[in-house]
């Protein structure tokens, strides 16, 4: 399966079932009381992350994932049966962005899941509406359609360790050799198409997952070369490993270009903790590596370590993988006290969603709110019976009020929401 890092998706959720007018009409019972139940409510799409899955490629074809639609309520009281929720494995890492770039889900950890759209509710039946004054209600509500969303997923690998550098600067041989890795190897530029994933040990009890990262360009910020679209794979590592082939030109320049690029990114990497690798040193003297590194201390911040290995000798690598190891150590204890000084509880008002708004349109009226559309969505506007009930409602939240203080007259629209439209 080849490696999908970005996929736009269109999630439905089910939607609430119909409840059901119906009266008893049994032998000897004279007067048969409303009995109709009420409707199954939709079903949810949830999405579960997964170590499983390492792509996104599934969605490349399954394009709108659908939720089972909730069934409508029966006579007797029978209450319509609800939709099964839909239930989609993602792997983990995975984040879910709304049509507005807003993140309605971070799935970094495995198991992780989340509602990324809700069922709509089931509609009550008519023996609901059943009160000293409606002995005989004549209607029902309909079902709350699902939610509906387009949404962009965008897969950002879990790695501790990202390896950037110029291509063949030696990334995809050194994952090679410290882990089980078998990314492609070749002498030529851009060998690396997708980004690769390794585990290499340290010890009994601590080990590394790398992320080799293709190859960057000047310019990869414009879109030259490979671009940057895989640079979002090292957004959540701790440690960056630069590798800087020592056989460049111009390591100094080397090291520039790729720092340049780094920063140019949306979220400026050059603030991860770095270890700056002189690779390929199997063929130098001592003197030409000391001057080297002497080259690059010059650029190079002072916090900033440098090494010199031979990824393809596999010299220098027990020590830069314990090196390495030791800043992820540190870089993780800082995340966790991070996290947990930013779980600060959000506050929200309880009675947001009975807010409401009367916008006039020349001789019409449009009516918005959550929980007056929610009624409206629910109620069948082609039953007298039951638009009343609805401006039962609009009458006891202060909507009617508005309309007349606006100039609502007999015979004016009025639109609440998308739901529907009657005559004042």
């Amino acid at each position: 399966m080849s490696f999908v890092d970005t996929a736009q998706i269109v999630v439905k959720a089910g939607d609430g079932g119909d409840g059901k007018t119906s009266f008893r009409h049994e032998k000897f019972i004279e007067h048969g009381g409303p009995d109709g139940g009420d409707g199954g409510n939709g079903g949810d799409i949830i999405f579960i992350a997964t170590f499983g899955q390492n792509t996104l490629a599934n969605f490349r074809f399954q394009k709108e994932l659908k939720a089972e639609t909730g069934e409508a309520g029966g006579k007797n009281r029978r209450h319509g049966k609800s939709g099964a929720d839909l239930v989609v494995q993602v792997p983990v890492g995975t984040i879910v962005v709304d049509a507005e770039g807003g993140m309605l889900a971070d799935l970094n950890e495995d198991k992780a899941q989340a509602v990324i759209a809700r069922g709509g509710k089931g509609g009550f039946g008519n023996a609901h509406f059943v009160s000293s004054t409606r002995q005989a209600p004549k209607f029902a509500e309909t079902g709350e359609p699902g939610e509906q969303f387009t949404l962009r997923l965008e897969l950002k690998m879990i790695a501790d360790v990202g390896l950037v550098g110029l291509p063949n600067a030696g990334k995809s041989t050194l994952l090679s050799v410290v882990s089980a890795a078998r990314p492609e190897i070749a002498d030529y530029p851009f060998t690396t198409l997708t980004p690769n994933l390794g585990v290499a040990d340290i010890d009994k009890s601590t080990s590394l997952l790398l992320a080799d990262i293709p190859g960057l360009i000047e310019g990869a910020a414009e879109g030259k070369g490979l671009g940057d679209e895989f640079l979002r794979h090292i957004e959540r590592t701790l440690v960056l490993i630069h590798l800087i082939d020592a056989y460049q030109d111009d390591i100094t320049t080397a090291y520039k270009t790729i720092q340049t690029e780094l920063k140019a990114y949306k979220v400026d990497l050059t603030k991860r903790p770095q270890i700056v690798v002189l690779n390929k040193i199997e063929g130098l003297d001592t003197e030409i590596i000391a001057d080297l590194t002497k080259q690059l201390k010059k650029v190079v911040p002072a916090r900033t370590p440098i090494m010199a290995i031979s990824a393809q000798a596999q010299q220098g690598l027990p020590e830069l993988l314990r090196k390495v190891a030791k800043m992820v150590a540190v870089e993780g204890t800082k995340q966790t006290v991070s996290e947990k000084s930013e779980a600060v509880p959000v506050l929200r008002l309880k009675d947001e969603g009975q807010a409401w708004n009367v916008e006039r349109r020349e001789d019409s009226f449009i009516i918005t709110g959550q929980r007056i559309e929610k009624f409206a969505q629910r109620t069948d506007f082609s039953n007298e019976q039951a638009l009343r009930r609805l401006r039962d409602i609009m009458k006891k939240m202060g909507i009617t009020y508005e309309l007349a203080r606006q100039g609502a007259k007999a015979g004016n629209k009025i639109t609440i929401g998308s739901a529907g439209q009657f005559e004042y």
